[in-house]
């Protein structure tokens, strides 16, 4: 499966600002809400809520895209923000908002660097992996 880039990164930016108000307010249903958005999207990267947005409401509005990327980098990158926001969601929601903060924070980083520089850390862990695995092999 191919993906426009332009659609992760899009995704990125809606995952920052959720994250920013997820930190500044607290909210352990915010967090939750993205958990499940990142587990939606680890399943499947062209069915998560934000990828839809940007199919319907953004991508007519730009030109066809001149390049394409492989989904599975962009799946497990999905799935190491769902495990962030799982820890963060329940620490916020049993009472340890710094448990919370902490894994918002580290997957508000990652968000961030993915949104607006090009720089996916979770993309980047699973292309070493497969260097490292392959080496192996």
């Amino acid at each position: 499966m191919q993906l426009d880039p332009r659609g992760p990164r899009f995704a990125a930016a809606l995952t920052t600002a959720v994250l920013v108000v997820v930190l500044a307010t607290g909210w352990g249903w915010l967090a939750l809400v993205q958990t499940v958005v990142f587990a939606i999207t680890a399943v499947d990267p062209r069915r998560g809520p934000y990828a839809l947005l940007y199919r319907f409401l953004v991508a007519p509005r730009l030109g066809p895209a001149t390049e394409r990327e492989d989904a599975a980098p962009v799946r497990f990158a999905q799935l190491v923000g769902f495990a962030f926001l799982a820890v963060a969601s329940v620490g916020y929601l049993a009472g340890a908002p710094g448990v919370g903060v902490v894994f918002a924070g580290f997957g508000l980083l990652a968000a961030f660097l993915n949104a607006v520089f090009g720089l996916c850390l979770g993309c980047e862990a699973y292309l070493a992996a497969r260097r490292l695995t392959a080496k192996r092999a």
